[in-house]
């Protein structure tokens, strides 16, 4: 019976240790269907994220395609304004130029009026014409017409805008003489 029992030990150990290996092996199968399934799903996981990616990455080719587009438009328009705006400058600086020629007609005109008036009557009408208005009409007049006028305003008048016309005809001297 000893060497029935020697015999059973080893067998009985060989069993035991033959089912831990089994409990083992059975634990490692588990674990690594667990490991493989999460890799399957952390793989599925990139797919997605990949697929994502370029779904984002197509809308945002997308988007820079019509954000290039309306550049182009806005800088087209801005151009368009740009030439537009020359253009109104160019059209200001034409009426400005006809607008002086236009005032310097009329005031010409008016000059020859006065020139042409009787100093009494001239002298009235400058005397109740603001000083600036009636400072450009004696500008324009020949010195014997503007004496005449003088005598026949207020002195006080007369001599004030006397002043200012000596003052101003010495500024255009002074001006047109660099």
């Amino acid at each position: 019976m000893k060497i029935k029992l020697a015999f059973l030990i080893p067998v009985f150990l060989f069993a035991v240790d033959n089912q831990k290996l089994l409990d083992c092996y059975e634990i490692f199968q588990q674990k690594k269907a667990e490991l493989e399934a999460e890799a399957e799903k952390i793989l599925e996981q990139k797919e997605a994220l990949e697929a994502l990616k370029n779904t984002y990455m197509a809308l945002i080719k997308k988007k820079e395609e019509k954000l290039k587009i309306k550049e182009k438009e806005i800088n087209a328009t801005l151009q368009k304004i740009e030439n537009e705006k020359k253009e109104i400058q160019k059209l200001v600086e034409e009426y400005k130029k006809l607008l002086e020629e236009i005032k310097k007609a009329k005031l010409d005109k008016l000059t020859q009026s006065f020139a042409k008036m009787r100093p009494k009557n001239a002298a009235e009408i400058l005397s109740n014409m603001p000083e600036e208005d009636a400072l450009k009409i004696l500008q324009k007049l020949q010195p014997k017409i503007i004496a005449k006028i003088f005598s026949k305003m207020d002195p006080t008048i007369a001599a004030k805008l006397s002043e200012k016309l000596i003052k101003l005809k010495a500024k255009n001297v002074s001006t047109s003489n660099p």
